[in-house]
């Protein structure tokens, strides 16, 4: 079974971004493994003073459950047409150190959904171009939830079929992904 680790960059209750996950835990099937991680309200701000061993709880748990996941896919909404800072802040904690991160050839996906129009395009690009300067495998695609207060049906998965279908493409991709990257020894992955 593949595992997925799903981090949402939204740290509300009701967020759209966890609901587009949810779906995304959905369309994966039953050969897929998709765990939400719900502790970056948890993670302190980063600062290298408190980049020491051992770390902030909240910041070795995460690393542990990237290092646990086949590949990661994140979700994130839009703020200032840019990601929010609790989720840069994060990057900073897991990027670190550069050479044995935790996202170092990993494969990763990026979503989003956003009240607005765009679908969060410019947060998902942001965060794609983030996850690739800390050595993550990024899959170069996105899928925009605009209007994400009506993106969803009453059973949480995507009411518009386009975006179903491009969910599972993604899906498609990191699993491809993440299997490619599995058959390789890692000192070839590196």
């Amino acid at each position: 079974m593949t595992r997925i680790l799903g981090i949402s960059g939204s740290l509300r209750r009701d967020s759209h971004n966890t609901s587009l996950l949810r779906a995304a835990a959905e369309a994966a099937g039953p050969e897929v493994d998709l765990e939400l991680h719900d502790g970056l309200k948890e993670v302190p701000p980063y600062d290298e003073d408190d980049d020491v061993h051992p770390r902030p709880a909240s910041v070795a748990r995460l690393n542990q459950a990237i290092a646990n996941a086949d590949a990661v896919l994140f979700s994130t909404p839009e703020y200032n047409a840019s990601i929010p800072g609790q989720l840069k802040n994060v990057l900073d904690w897991v990027s670190r150190p550069v050479a044995t991160n935790a996202l170092r050839n990993k494969p990763v996906a990026v979503v989003g959904a956003s009240t607005g129009a765009f679908g969060a395009v410019w947060a998902q690009a942001e965060l794609r171009k983030s996850l690739a300067a800390a050595g993550a495998r990024v899959i170069d695609r996105e899928l925009p939830v605009p209007d994400a207060a009506n993106a969803f049906a009453s059973d949480g998965t995507l009411a518009e079929h386009e975006q179903t279908l491009a969910l599972g493409e993604i899906l498609a991709e990191l699993l491809d992904e993440a299997r490619r990257r599995s058959a390789v020894p890692l000192a070839q992955a590196a």
